[in-house]
């Protein structure tokens, strides 16, 4: 008798496939690593980078609405083709991969940057609270109202747990400016001219210093219409399209 084992037909096949998927999720998941960190690079840009641009206006109104994007995009395309509900968290956890991989490697190893100067924002409760409604409601509408307003309104109080501490005053060669603002003076960066003015100087001073919730309830307003562009830019993008063809 042999010892000769025969494999079914089309084993190598089944193997080579397995093989291949992995890659093409890997490959989907760098994608999505990348092309959502350079996003928010060239929208956000240093309102979320540095440290001492963490200020409560700007950045509470601008970072919420570019980071929803690929909520939204995301929530459609697992929603839609998988029925898995969780779009938002997986799209802030590939941000932030990409985000800690480019502050550590190349600013912090790299230009000897401290970690605490570019520390990236932390948008998971209002992700997780996002994908929560959207899988007890199951509409986009309720969604995108309330998951997204939320999602402009948790932000500001997520991060101010390990923010505060920098907004404490401090007093250096007779000038009293933030902790924050120390260690941008301390780490000077080139190619920032306007890192000299007041980041907090604006009109909503105007509604009784309370700028932090007229930020955030703007940014709510609009992270409502922009999570449902994105759901149906989401939606372009993944459906299949068939072009009808003479015979």
């Amino acid at each position: 008798m042999s010892d000769i084992q025969y494999k079914p037909v089309g084993h190598e096949a089944q193997i080579i496939g397995r093989y291949l998927e992995w890659l093409i999720v890997v490959a989907v998941l760098l994608v999505i690593i990348g092309s959502f960190h350079l996003h928010v690079m060239l929208t956000v840009g240093d309102w979320d980078f540095w440290l001492d641009w963490k200020d409560r206006e700007f950045w509470i109104t601008v970072t919420p609405i570019l980071i929803i994007t690929y909520c939204g995009a995301l929530h459609y395309i697992l929603w839609a083709h998988f029925r898995l509900p969780f779009g938002a968290t997986f799209a802030i956890l590939c941000l932030l991969i990409g985000e800690w991989i480019v502050r550590i490697g190349g600013f912090h190893a790299w230009s000897h940057y401290p970690l605490n100067l570019v520390t990236p924002a932390t948008f998971f409760a209002g992700a997780i609270v996002l994908d929560t409604i959207l899988l007890l409601t199951r509409s986009v509408i309720l969604t995108g109202v309330v998951g997204g307003a939320m999602f402009a309104f948790l932000f500001f109080p997520t991060n101010w747990s390990w923010l505060a501490a920098y907004h404490v005053p401090v007093e250096s060669n007779g000038i009293v400016m933030t902790i924050a603002d120390l260690i941008g003076f301390e780490y000077i960066r080139t190619g920032t001219p306007e890192y000299i003015r007041i980041i907090e100087r604006g009109t909503l001073r105007t509604f009784g210093q309370h700028s932090t919730a007229v930020s955030s309830a703007f940014a709510a307003f609009i992270c409502i219409f922009m999570y449902w562009i994105w759901w149906y830019i989401g939606k372009l993008f993944s459906n299949i399209k068939y072009v009808k063809g003479r015979i």
